[in-house]
């Protein structure tokens, strides 16, 4: 009811329906371009879209401007030579990113051009948000006037109503703190393989010495994903070779997510961490990830892109859609979190039957664990990574095709967050608290 009221509050609800025309009139002058004047090629689909984002910018400004956040001054010289020029500019990086990255990106994968305006419409207003809210609607104060207009002068006129909606209603709560009493016996490491014989002994061995060196209770379990080369045999010897290895074929369907779902039902540790085949995974890492576990986080999260992370021969096509795909999730989910879409990460069991059943056939289930256990208020923590380009074999993620399946993931969990009322939340800490208080 709380979060009701905060939604109508009249300038949230003025923000909600003036940006839900301005987003109208988008989607119409795209429809208008393309079915009936033709413009249905790639290279003219993308100019509609750069004409129709003008057009709605406009339409936006002068909304926002005139009935969202009333007052100021409406010189000339303010509006049109300040504030019209700066909200253009401020607004240009979000415009660019989605004729350049977004739309030819979402079009590419084949999404129908209505969900891609929309989508486009929310990743360039929160970009437009995050650059330029304290810069375009902020007017200028007179120093004569600083004492009768000091509570105004502090007000912040923001250009697409965001911050209020993602200071109420965005950001997540912050996570529950550690359960320090909470220990790991057996650290299990979930490994999926498919035709990997170049990469996987090298894999394999290079964690089981570490985790050795450490004295550190452990299992790798390696999932065959139907590998059609010598995968198998190898996991044959290794298991041979070390009991604490040992290899499972997947009896789902080809494919990533099945086959890290196959594992995730047949570990055998306190928690898991899901490693990569190819060695792009640091066995040092792992190591980490271990002692966060034993402070009493319930997952943690590594980052290839905070201070201290690393990346090594990372493809700059594929950089570019993962830092677009992270900012996206960031301020869909208002995370500070900047690496949601890496697979390595570690989870306690109980974390694993809590974001039960999966859903992910494919990569987008590296998106909807770390997201599910957020939303569901599992204890977290992040630390920076290394990731390193496989050497050998062929990278099995395909950008076109998981485009959309990222998509439809990421807003799954967006809608269970927001619409669920709690449902899936843990319990648990909770019903210990009161036991404590009783």
């Amino acid at each position: 009811m709380i979060q009701l009221k905060k939604l109508f509050r009249p300038k949230i609800f003025k923000f909600l329906v003036g940006g839900g025309l301005a987003a109208l009139l988008n989607v119409l002058l795209m429809f208008c371009l393309i079915e009936w004047l033709g413009f249905n090629t790639p290279f003219l689909r993308n100019i509609s879209n750069v004409l129709s984002i003008e057009l709605s910018l406009l339409f936006s400004f002068f909304v926002y401007r005139i009935w969202v956040w009333p007052g100021g001054s409406w010189t000339f010289r303010e509006v049109f030579w300040r504030q019209l020029p700066l909200y253009h500019v401020s607004a240009g990086a979000a415009v660019v990113a989605r004729i350049f990255l977004v739309f030819p990106l979402l079009d590419w994968w084949g999404i129908n051009y209505v969900l891609n305006t929309l989508v486009g419409v929310l990743i360039s207003a929160t970009l437009n948000y995050v650059i330029s809210d304290r810069l375009v609607f902020k007017t200028p104060v007179q120093r004569s006037h600083a004492r009768r207009q000091a509570d105004f002068s502090s007000e912040i006129y923001y250009p697409e109503g965001l911050a209020p909606a993602l200071v109420h209603s965005c950001s997540l709560p912050e996570p529950p703190r550690a359960e320090t009493s909470k220990r790991i016996k057996v650290f299990s490491i979930v490994i999926p393989a498919h035709n990997e014989e170049g990469c996987i002994v090298t894999t394999v061995q290079s964690i089981s010495q570490l985790l050795e060196a450490e004295r550190i209770a452990y299992e790798i379990l390696v999932v065959n994903d139907n590998s059609r080369d010598r995968t198998e045999a190898l996991l044959r010897q290794l298991s041979a070779q070390n009991g604490k290895v040992r290899y499972i074929n997947n009896y789902y369907p080809n494919g990533f997510g099945f086959a890290i779902r196959c594992g995730l039902e047949n570990f055998q540790g306190d928690a898991v961490a899901i490693v990569m085949a190819d060695s792009s995974d640091a066995p040092e890492n792992i190591v980490d990830y271990y002692y966060k576990l034993q402070e009493g986080y319930d997952c943690v999260f590594g980052s290839r892109f905070i201070r201290g992370g690393k990346v090594i021969d990372y493809p700059t096509h594929k950089l570019m859609v993962n830092r677009l795909a992270n900012l996206f999730i960031s301020v869909l989910f208002g995370l500070k979190f900047n690496d949601t879409t890496n697979a390595f990460k570690a989870y306690r069991r109980e974390v694993i039957e809590g974001i039960s059943p999966l859903l992910s056939h494919h990569f987008n289930l590296t998106v909807e664990m770390p997201l599910k256990a957020i939303v569901r208020q599992y204890s977290y923590t992040t630390m920076p990574i290394t990731w390193r380009n496989r050497a050998t074999g062929v990278s099995k993620l395909k950008l076109k095709e998981m485009g959309s399946r990222y998509l439809f993931i990421v807003l799954y969990i967006w809608l269970e967050k927001h619409l669920s009322r709690g449902d899936y939340v843990r319990k648990q800490p909770q019903l210990a608290l009161q036991s404590k208080i009783r």
